[in-house]
């Protein structure tokens, strides 16, 4: 179970690779810049967002539609972009802009809600990781991701 000081929603259970790395608001979507972080343990678009969606905790909700931001992954097969990713409960759309780098996830849940995940390089030291998301998820959290990640 994925969980911080001001999380109210655990992950759900762990996939192949250990806990999904998420740690999301207390209050859903809240009032700041992010809703919550993700700490993807590669740069595979398709096996990560394929974890994020199949162990999203189920109290929230379920993920209809990504949209992430390109620099975050690597390409696949030359392309940057993917359209959709294959996830065990079955295929989710994606989405993106050849010019977001906003170091974000959006997801769209079943409920309508969408919520904005700081998306952590995989490559980032653990105690970064550990302190940018817990600021992302402080109620009083007014930086912007490329801020929280030390980028600006």
């Amino acid at each position: 179970m994925t969980t911080s000081p001001t999380t109210a929603v655990p992950a759900a259970a762990p996939g192949e690779n250990g806990p999904l790395r998420l740690v999301l608001a207390s209050r859903l979507p809240s009032r700041g810049p992010v809703d919550g972080a993700w700490w993807p343990r590669s740069r595979d678009l398709q096996a990560e967002a394929c974890d994020l969606v199949d162990h999203f905790p189920q109290l929230v909700g379920q993920i209809e539609r990504l949209h992430f931001s390109r620099p975050d992954w690597d390409a696949v097969d030359g392309a940057p972009s993917q359209h959709r990713v294959r996830a065990a409960r079955g295929p989710v759309k994606t989405s993106s802009s050849a010019y977001d780098d906003t170091h974000l996830v959006v997801v769209k849940m079943s409920s309508g809600n969408r919520l904005r995940l700081l998306v952590l390089p995989s490559h980032t030291d653990a105690d970064l990781a550990a302190r940018a998301m817990a600021q992302a998820v402080d109620p009083t959290n007014a930086q912007a991701p490329r801020t929280l990640l030390g980028l600006g």
